[in-house]
């Protein structure tokens, strides 16, 4: 279990801090004290707080000139600081906010809203540290030979992502006391850290390993699971027609990533088509047995859709991570995911027009593998 937030209290009315510290720590954050600018800069060198709670009428040293002093620290200026006053006025407001301060509470305080604020300042805070992790992921994912020709179009995407956030919290900051575009803002940096936690999940299958396990599956079982599967993912409840002339064939797999590889071509056949098509997007699945040069032997699973075909701009890059065109396939990391996998079990996925218009992908998975079984050792 994560240890709870720590939330730095400080003011000089020992009455609000109690009220403060009471109301935090029923909502399971852990608070600690201050009764002075001095105080609290000394307890922040020292318990290294998520989140300060700091009032601006203080003597000695007021609340703006300790959150001058956080800003002059690189060790400190990333914690959020949220203001706590008697003043009312926009010049005063705006103050705080000019010398780093996230947010403004007015006195007296709403305890409830008090503690809805906090909380959402530590989403942020919990954002941020997703992101500091995930660049140290990138980092270690650009020495891995299998996903280093990645790691630039997903930071791309990722730095790209992380402006829209910031851009939409510094409106949130400029416009406080207007809740309809307070809300508007939140709304668009939800969706972008959704897009984030999105990128974080894929590139956590580019990490996978070589040499998975394998069990028995059953086609038919395999292919309605992946359409599941392409389903819940996006949402959607978009028909697939399925052509297997090989009925019940049983081979070995790897489940997850046959259905990971067939969804996220699914999606892909799916997105083909436009943002602006109304009608019908069809999809068919076509198995049959095929041997390769040197005798090997593969499952194929073709799958073809009529939607707008392979943009010739992107034509040699359509496997590339976020490659997009003004009509195309092969937008975000769906394609690329999909090769990756299925070459983890020494497959294949190839993408090519399709006569009569469209495209049709095609995986070839093998059916004789020098992989290990589930329950080998």
């Amino acid at each position: 279990m994560s240890a709870a937030p720590t939330i730095l209290i400080v003011d000089d009315q020992p009455i609000n801090v109690q009220l403060l510290k009471r109301k935090l720590e029923r909502a399971n954050l852990r608070v600690i004290t201050a009764y002075s600018g001095v105080e609290a800069l000394d307890l922040v060198r020292t318990n290294r707080p998520d989140l300060i709670l700091l009032d601006v009428m203080m003597p000695d040293m007021d609340g703006i000139e300790v959150c001058q002093r956080l800003q002059a620290s690189e060790d400190t200026r990333t914690i959020p600081v949220i203001f706590v006053t008697a003043r009312t006025s926009k010049e005063g407001k705006i103050e705080g906010l000019n010398v780093g301060a996230v947010d403004y509470i007015t006195k007296p305080i709403d305890l409830d809203e008090t503690l809805a604020r906090v909380q959402t300042q530590l989403r942020f805070v919990a954002i941020n540290r997703e992101m500091i992790e995930l660049q140290r992921r990138l980092v270690d994912a650009r020495r891995a030979s299998t996903i280093g020709a990645v790691t630039q179009g997903i930071a791309h995407n990722l730095n790209n992502l992380l402006g829209v956030v910031m851009g939409h919290l510094d409106l949130i900051k400029a416009y406080y006391d207007q809740p309809e575009q307070v809300k508007k803002n939140a709304g668009h940096v939800e969706d972008a850290v959704g897009r984030i936690v999105s990128i974080i999940k894929q590139l956590s299958v580019l990490l996978v390993k070589t040499n998975p396990p394998l069990a028995k599956g059953s086609l038919p079982h395999l292919l309605e699971g992946s359409i599941t599967r392409f389903h819940l993912e996006n949402n959607l409840t978009a028909p697939v027609t399925i052509n297997n002339p090989l009925g019940e064939y049983q081979f070995d797999t790897n489940y997850e990533i046959f259905e990971e590889v067939v969804s996220k071509v699914l999606i892909n056949a799916w997105e083909s088509y436009g943002t602006d098509c109304t009608g019908p997007r069809p999809i068919t699945i076509h198995t049959e047995l095929v041997e390769k040069p040197g005798n090997r032997k593969f499952l194929q699973v073709r799958i073809d859709d009529q939607g707008r075909g392979i943009d010739p701009e992107i034509r040699d890059r359509v496997f590339e991570p976020f490659i997009s065109a003004k009509h195309t396939v092969g937008v975000g990391m769906g394609l690329t995911i999909a090769r990756h996998s299925l070459r983890n079990i020494n497959g294949e996925v190839t993408l090519t027009d399709r006569e009569g218009g469209g495209a049709s992908a095609t995986l070839l998975h093998p059916l004789e593998h020098k992989m290990r079984r589930v329950g080998d050792t």
